[in-house]
C-alpha cells in the first residue's frame, strides 16, 4: 500500500510541476505582443522553468518540484515603426524573445506530461479499490 500512495504523490508532484509550467507557458503568449513604453526600453522577456528532483523522505522516493522560473537571456526581436512610442532614436522598436510556436510546442508538452501523470493516479487508484475489494 506503501508503494502506491508514494506513485500518487510523485504523480501529483509532477503535475503541480507541469501546472506552473503551463501558467508560464500561458503568460508567456500573453505577453508575445507586449512591447515597452519608452523609447529603446525592453519589452517582456520570456519566462522559462527549470524542474529538479527532491527526495521526500517521508516516501523514501524522488520527487519533482520546481526549481526556478527565471528570465530566458535570448536576444530580442526588432521592428521598424518610428511611430511607436517605444522605437529608438534609429525608429526600431525591440519585440519580446517569445515565439509563439516554441510556447505552443511546450505547452503541448506539458498537457501531455499532465495528462500521463493525471493517468497514473487514475491507475493507481484503480489498483487501490481492487485491493480493497479483495481483501473483502
Amino acid at each position: 500500500m506503501d508503494d502506491l500512495k508514494a506513485t500518487m504523490f510523485i504523480a501529483g508532484s509532477g503535475m503541480r510541476a507541469q501546472g506552473v509550467r503551463i501558467k508560464v507557458i500561458s503568460e508567456n503568449l500573453a505577453n508575445a505582443d507586449s512591447t515597452a513604453n519608452t523609447p529603446g526600453g525592453d519589452p517582456y522577456r520570456r519566462k522559462v522553468v527549470t524542474f529538479a528532483n527532491e527526495m521526500d523522505r517521508a516516501l523514501n522516493a524522488d520527487v519533482v518540484r520546481v526549481n526556478e522560473v527565471g528570465e530566458d537571456d535570448g536576444a530580442f526581436g526588432l521592428r521598424f515603426d518610428p511611430a511607436h512610442p517605444a522605437a529608438d532614436e534609429t525608429g526600431y522598436v525591440k519585440t519580446p524573445n517569445v515565439n509563439s510556436l516554441i510556447e505552443m510546442t511546450d505547452m503541448r508538452e506539458a498537457n501531455r506530461s499532465y495528462r500521463a501523470n493525471l493517468q497514473v493516479i487514475e491507475t493507481t487508484k484503480t489498483m487501490l479499490s481492487q485491493t480493497v475489494n479483495l481483501l473483502r
